[in-house]
């Protein structure tokens, strides 16, 4: 069974800054690709950023600059940096990774930008 736990999500004001923290109940976690997306209200999931077993990452155009993902794998953890928010940052954040053809989600963690 794998089981992903988010923190680290809260209020920020516009420009702030948040480091989100995902912590996976899961073995032989260094080759799995861990990943993090975001659903912003009345919108659709969307794909934020993934950091593969190598370390390489990928992080969705639009955050490029803003965003940056990390992984500990020590800590079975792994992390997205979120900087210079903007109020069309605010969603809940999710982690997830997949095994065998099944993706699993953290229960999620709600980042808020606003004055």
């Amino acid at each position: 069974q794998v089981h992903l736990v988010e923190s680290g999500g809260g209020l920020v004001q516009p420009g702030g800054s948040l480091r989100l923290s995902c912590v996976a109940s899961l073995s032989s976690y260094p080759l799995y690709t861990m990943r993090w997306y975001r659903q912003a209200p009345g919108k659709q999931r969307e794909f934020v950023a993934s950091i593969n077993s190598g370390g390489l990452t990928n992080v969705t155009d639009s955050v490029k600059d803003r965003f940056f993902i990390s992984r500990d794998n020590g800590r079975n953890t792994h992390y997205l940096q979120l900087s210079r928010l903007k109020p069309e940052d605010t969603a809940v954040y999710y982690c997830a990774t997949e095994r065998g053809y099944t993706m699993y989600w953290g229960q999620g963690t709600q980042v808020t930008v606003s004055s």
